[in-house]
């Protein structure tokens, strides 16, 4: 019986090598994904554990709705097996130029694949259809190291850190200084409460207003809510009058919690309400069985980036690639561009009724 068994699971691993190596052997070939290729797209996702939440199908309708974006979304076979994916938006506006970007208003979303040969050949359809739709460059937003020799630039961080079921263990985990603020967020009686956009959406805007940079429209937030579900949620911090003091809006997948855009309001500080809120998403994602805080992309040097710090996360870099096209440097379209100084100061100065009517026009091209 046993020498019976032996036989059958050395046929049967015969086949399976076979199989691999037939599967191997096969070409790759990438195309631009339909709507139909959405189910083979979400279920190679899920069977990768480098697959982040910004490379869910989602993005496609929120990017192309909210933005007026083109998608190009690549998607690499062998055979009927999917093998890797390369989520690929066209931005094109005047200020800001012209591009294919994984993914704009996404920290990270680079290609994926199976192997090297996957990875080549999602890079050289990227260049091709950058070519054919004459973009100035192609940007790719990684979490992780890569194997092309592409100019980078190093301007991105990322903040992740695990957190633990128990409230009490997470609290003694931040640095004795912002704990002392979370606490005073507790002792100035400070609450918090989800799903009020409009509470949400009036702190953003005024937070970016003050900071110089035009702000998303709503419907942008509308469409991320609608697209994902459960997996997305708005935390709303209140003084003891339930007026609203700070916000956040945070991504859920698998056993993360991503904060991805926040407000406040300029009484948010005195009261220790910022803390607060990064206190109560950190206790509330770990009641959901979160065990990773990804505190989002902040710049190097800025106030946000000291701010994470503080709470004892290290930053984790970025990687921002290039492929250059018709251009010869990075592009800078962010609001540490010197030449962007003066625009940002006559901003802020513009009454709030205009910059969040013409905000959304001009933030296209940015994220």
């Amino acid at each position: 019986m046993n020498r019976e068994n032996d036989s059958l699971l050395s046929q049967l691993a015969e086949v399976a090598a076979d199989e691999i190596s037939g599967c191997a052997r096969d070409p790759v070939v990438v195309s631009v994904a339909a709507e139909e290729d959405r189910d083979d797209w979400q279920r190679w996702l899920a069977s990768r554990a480098d697959a982040t939440i910004f490379h869910d199908w989602a993005w496609r309708a929120v990017l192309a709705e909210a933005f007026g974006h083109s998608p190009h979304y690549l998607v690499a076979w062998r055979g009927n097996r999917v093998v890797g994916v390369l989520p690929l938006v066209e931005v094109k506006t005047l200020l800001f130029g012209h591009s294919l970007v994984s993914l704009p208003f996404c920290p990270y979303a680079g290609p994926l694949a199976d192997d090297r040969a996957v990875h080549d050949a999602l890079d050289a359809h990227a260049e091709a259809l950058g070519r054919e739709r004459k973009v100035q460059f192609i940007e790719y937003r990684s979490l992780g190291p890569s194997h092309r020799d592409w100019p980078r630039q190093d301007l991105y961080v990322t903040f992740r850190k695990p957190i633990v079921a128990d409230p009490e263990s997470n609290l003694a985990a931040i640095p004795r200084k912002q704990r002392a603020m979370v606490r005073k967020g507790i002792r100035n009686g400070l609450t918090s409460d989800t799903g009020d956009l409009d509470a949400f959406f009036a702190l953003f805007t005024d937070n970016v207003h003050r900071h110089g940079t035009p702000a998303h429209s709503r419907r942008f937030f509308e469409r991320v809510l609608d697209a994902f579900g459960d997996r997305a949620e708005v935390l709303v911090v209140r003084d003891p009058n339930r007026e609203p003091l700070s916000a956040v809006l945070s991504l859920y997948h698998r056993d993360e919690v991503l904060p991805m855009h926040a407000g406040d309001s300029p009484r948010a500080r005195e009261l220790a309400a910022n803390d607060f809120k990064y206190w109560e998403l950190m206790r509330r994602a770990a009641g959901r069985g979160c065990c990773v805080f990804d505190y989002g992309r902040s710049k190097r040097d800025t106030g946000p980036f000291h701010f994470k710090k503080n709470w004892g996360f290290e930053p984790t870099p970025l990687v921002y690639e290039y492929r250059l096209l018709t251009r010869d440097t990075v592009p800078q379209n962010n609001p540490l561009n010197p030449k962007y100084r003066l625009m940002i100061a006559a901003w802020r100065r513009l009454p709030r009724w205009l910059v969040n009517s013409v905000g959304p026009y001009l933030v296209r091209g940015l994220g």
